[in-house]
């Protein structure tokens, strides 16, 4: 072998190491499922594609249904965020400053924290 034939960085399997894993944030609090990935093209005769960001949104509708849901709805996670890739996926930030967690927010201040005894943990 005249080279080293063996791109930079980690070789992943999408649907094995990426696709409906759990991203959990720096404190082990859950943040998304990852439902899609977007990838930015390589050239032609180049390294294989690279992802670029992990993808939630309404997949569960779209599952079942059939079809996709509008990229407007769709939120994206940057992939340099990403720490770690496991059996959850890690990532550098606090899902607080993270804009992902909004309707868990929404509903732990408007709906739980209205239930009686919601205030605090179990």
């Amino acid at each position: 072998m005249t080279g080293d034939t063996q791109p930079s960085g980690r070789i992943l399997d999408a649907r094995l190491h990426l696709l409906d894993h759990q991203v959990l944030d720096r404190d082990d609090v859950p943040v998304m499922v990852v439902g899609d990935l977007e990838l930015e093209d390589a050239e032609p005769g180049g390294p294989a594609p690279y992802v670029t960001s992990l993808v939630t949104g309404p997949v569960l509708g779209a599952r079942i249904f059939g079809g996709r849901a509008p990229a407007s709805r769709w939120q994206r996670l940057p992939w340099r965020l990403v720490a770690d890739v496991g059996v959850v996926i890690k990532i550098a930030a606090d899902a607080e400053s993270l804009d992902l967690a909004w309707v868990e927010r929404w509903v732990r201040d408007q709906v739980i924290a209205r239930i009686p005894g919601g205030r605090h943990g179990p």
